[in-house]
Formats: C-alpha cells, structure tokens, sequence
C-alpha cells in the first residue's frame, strides 16, 4: 500500500492571497477599533483564533446574535495592530524603525513568541542614539533581559549622546538605575548630576510631584565624591534653590574629601566611571578605574 505524504504547493501565491485579507472587509466578520486615532480594521475571526491564543479569548467560540459590535484595543496603535494582523495571516510582517517598538510590545501582550523574535532581532539590527532609551524602557517594562543588555551596552559607548535625547528623559526609575550603576559610562559626573536633573524635572511637571520626591529612587548612584570640591560647592548651591540630592548624601561627598579617602564614608560611591575626567583628589580614593 501506498504510503500518504504531504506534498507543498508554492507558498508566495498563498501568502499573497492572505496578505490580501489583511484589514480588507470582505468576508470578515470581527471589527476592531484601534488606537488613540479609533481607526477602524476589519479582520476574520477563525484566522486569528487558530493563531493566537489571545484572540481566541478575547473573541469567544462564537459571535452573538445579531451584528457584533466593534472590538476596541486603544492601548495598541493601529499601524502596529495592522503588523501583528500581517503576521498572524501569512506568518511574515515588513518591519519599521519608527514602530518596532510598538509592535514588541503587542507581541509581548498578545503571547506570540515568534513575533517577539523577529522584531528583537530587528531592533538590535536599527540600533541607534534615538531609538536605544526607548528600547531600554521597552525591555526593562517586559523583562527582555538580552535586549537590555544591548542598549545599555550601546549607551555606554555613546552616552553623551543619549542623554541629550527625549528617551532618555522618559525612562522609568528602574530604567535609569540600571544605567546610573554603571561603571562603562562615557561621561563624567558633573554631566550626568546635569542629565539627572532634567530627567526629574520632566518627571516631576508630568506627575505633579516635587522634583526630589521623583529622584529619590536614583539619586543615590549618583558619585558625587568623584565631583572637585569647586563642583560640589556648586552643586550645594543650587541644591539649596532646587533640591535633588539628600543633604546627607553631599554630606558623605565632603567627608571623602576632608578624609581624602574612598571609603571614608559607606554608600559614598568614589569608584570612577569609563567617561569620567581626572581630578586632582581622584589620587586620593582608594578604587580606581576598572
């Protein structure tokens, strides 16, 4: 007896066909509404319930009597949702540097791990100054931990520059810890004690909260000993007229100097990043350089 075996027919005119279907309303019978904008997109219900065990919950075994009413998903913006549709029809999706992200996200919150693959793998190919804090804050929120890695990774090789951007200013606490603890920064103190700042001020006109109750979280890693005692007197100043660092923390900076020891105080951090300038006192603290 003949032994059955699966034969395959071309796969572009297949896909191509799919793709066809993609937001088309012939033959759909489940309408979203997307986004901010509320754009509306068509879709097929057996389609995306085979595909994504998300969609199979959210749409139920069958639709009710009558003309269903539109499904409303405001959270996704709908150029991303029409990439995630693209995929789940034919199982590949066209790719932009502007909405990655975005669609990350949905394939993050929609449990399709394949989708999440390919747009990781993307992200780390576009990689750039612009793109890097927004994509940090993108895989601290969902635990990425490789994508994480990378974009700080690529921070400290160019973080004068990332400091200067609106990602960079929009990042979580968590988010910016993990760059503060960092001894591969390329940039010296007094600019990230600057960088800092301006983040807690756009935190604090968003939230509505004082600007030292937003830097609480963070300010602590910043190594205000490595500072000379001109700079520190400086920062003391307008402490005073804006306050951002508890006065016991610039306390702990003095004593390192008065001491003229790096471990004169404990939690008064003295190690020296990658970008940080040479002081004169900088000979006297006991961690150098890694």
């Amino acid at each position: 007896m003949e032994t059955p075996g699966l034969v395959h027919g071309e796969a572009e005119p297949f896909s191509k066909a799919l793709r066809s279907l993609v937001n088309n309303r012939l033959y759909s019978d489940v309408r979203f509404v997307v986004g901010q904008e509320r754009q509306e997109v068509f879709a097929h219900r057996c389609l995306l319930a085979c595909r994504c065990n998300f969609f199979q919950r959210l749409l139920g075994p069958e639709p009710g009597p009558g003309v269903p009413g539109p499904v409303v998903l405001s959270t996704v913006p709908a150029e991303a949702f029409l990439a995630v549709l693209e995929f789940l029809y034919t199982n590949s999706v066209k790719l932009h540097r502007h909405s990655v992200l975005e669609v990350l996200t949905a394939a993050v919150e929609y449990g399709l791990e394949e989708l999440r693959e390919l747009c990781l793998e993307f992200v780390v190919k576009v990689l750039d100054v612009e793109l890097v804090c927004e994509a940090l804050q993108v895989a601290v929120t969902f635990g990425l931990g490789l994508l994480q890695e990378r974009c700080i990774a690529f921070i400290e090789a160019h973080s004068q520059e990332a400091l200067r951007t609106r990602g960079f200013l929009e990042l979580s606490a968590p988010a910016l810890l993990l760059l503060l603890r960092s001894d591969k920064l390329c940039v010296d103190e007094a600019d990230l004690v600057l960088a800092a700042r301006s983040w807690a001020r756009v935190g604090a006109a968003v939230l509505e909260r004082p600007v030292a109750e937003v830097a609480a979280p963070v300010v602590r890693e910043l190594r205000l000993a490595l500072l000379a005692p001109a700079e520190l007197s400086a920062l003391e100043e307008q402490n005073r007229r804006e306050p951002l660092i508890p006065v016991e923390q610039i306390v702990e900076a003095w004593k390192c100097h008065a001491l003229r020891r790096g471990d004169a105080v404990r939690g008064a951090t003295c190690r020296r990043r990658r970008g940080t300038l040479p002081r004169e006192h900088h000979r006297f603290l006991d961690l150098p350089l890694k």
